[in-house]
């Protein structure tokens, strides 16, 4: 088995070597980007030099790297799908590609990858599009340093910047997507690290993901989406480090967590959100170290959320820090610090020395009979929150930080 796997990686070793580049240019030999896939030989470079080409349904089907030159322009004239990747080793670098083809039985993509492994995507701006990158069955790939720029108005006739389905061990880094349907989204895809990225001004989803397992998401900026994050039905996902900011109407939120379990949301940065975290059925996650600030409700419970943990956490100024639907609590909260705790420190050991309920009464009611959040600054308020606070009802009694932190946490 060791002979032929040397002998394999003898073979690869030669083919690099003898590797040639093709030119293309509107003067060159060759002058489309067909015709130079067609006549390159594997692990061949294709330089593509600044122009326009008019092209669509370009097949990529053997190991190539396609370089272009003050990025060329790729345009598909609104026919259908662009480039379409179906060999491994195939890296795409430094093209403008514009005017995708609109469908409502085939997601044209700018830049598609199907069944491939070891690939590179970089530096490509993409406009005029349907779908952006879309990453179909595909594996071990790179997708760096792309600007993906939508013009979708309207859910139904629109696609998504950055898609993967049914694909694994992909890295999204440094990418900018806007006005697009979901500016990332993923479904069934494990083991995925998306990070340093900025998806902003999307029609639906900054970011969504279904069944997708043991991916990382870091350092990235989701801002003024139509309804913020989704992330569903997955487990042991790593969200550290994020800013999820202005995303506010009706339906709106920073974040939504459904049928998420085992999970770690550190560091992240929930500001000017409708609502910061909206929850539900999602258990034995560990919140810490997250900045809640100036949102509507912090974090909204709405139900079967079991054995999650809040440390150490800053809540800032938001209209309701926790909101809950029901009156039972499973769920352990412990050194955050509240702008609205009130308590004091005779030990000045940087600790309340009285226990802070975070859940109001008027957040209750409000769950219940929206029209009433018009009263949210009145006196009757207070009153019926300092009721409950005394003597809890109807909110659950054993929702209590009973190490509140007096100052606020700085990393």
């Amino acid at each position: 088995m060791k002979t032929l796997i040397a002998f394999l990686s003898a073979i690869l070793m030669v083919n690099i070597t003898m590797a040639q580049t093709i030119e293309v240019c509107s003067t060159c030999t060759i002058s489309t980007l067909k015709d130079a896939i067609a006549k390159a030989k594997y692990f061949d470079t294709i330089v593509v030099k600044k122009g326009t080409y008019k092209a669509h349904n370009i097949i990529i089907d053997k190991p190539l790297s396609i370089i272009g030159v003050n990025y060329p322009v790729i345009d598909g004239e609104l026919k259908g799908e662009i480039i379409t990747i179906i060999s491994d080793n195939v890296t795409v670098d430094g093209l403008f590609i514009i005017n995708v083809g609109t469908s409502y039985t085939e997601d044209y993509a700018a830049i598609r990858v199907r069944k491939s492994k070891n690939f590179v995507i970089q530096n490509l701006v993409l406009e005029k599009l349907f779908f952006g990158i879309y990453i179909e069955k595909s594996s071990h790939g790179k997708i760096y340093h792309n600007k993906v720029i939508g013009d979708a108005t309207e859910e139904y006739n629109s696609g998504n910047g950055i898609q993967l389905w049914y694909s694994n061990h992909i890295e999204i880094e440094h990418n900018y997507v806007e006005h697009v349907r979901d500016g990332i989204y993923l479904e069934f895809s494990d083991d995925c690290l998306i990070k340093n990225n900025v998806s902003a001004e999307n029609l639906r989803y900054g970011l969504h993901f279904m069944f997708s397992n043991d991916d990382i998401y870091e350092d990235n900026t989701f801002e003024n989406n139509g309804a913020g994050v989704a992330v569903m039905f997955s487990k042991k996902i790593k969200m550290h480090n994020n800013i999820f900011r202005e995303n506010w109407g009706t339906a709106s939120y920073g974040m939504l967590l459904k049928e998420i379990n085992d999970a770690e949301i550190i560091g992240n940065t929930f500001d000017e959100n409708t609502i910061g975290i909206s929850i539900e059925g999602s258990n034995r996650i560990v919140y810490k170290n997250n900045n809640f600030t100036n949102n509507g409700w912090a974090v909204k419970v709405r139900g079967a959320c079991y054995a999650n943990s809040f440390l150490e956490n800053n809540f800032l100024y938001n209209s309701f820090d926790i909101s809950y639907n029901s009156k039972v609590n499973d769920n352990v909260f412990n050194r955050n610090y509240w702008s609205n705790y009130t308590g004091y420190d005779l030990n000045k050991d940087g600790v309340g020395d009285v226990p802070y309920r975070p859940v109001k009464l008027f957040s209750y009611i409000v769950n219940r009979t929206p029209e009433t959040i018009i009263l949210l600054r009145s006196l009757f308020i207070d009153l019926i929150d300092f009721s409950e606070k005394v003597s809890p009802v109807f909110t659950p009694d054993n929702l209590l930080d009973n190490n509140p932190l007096i100052k606020r946490i700085i990393w």
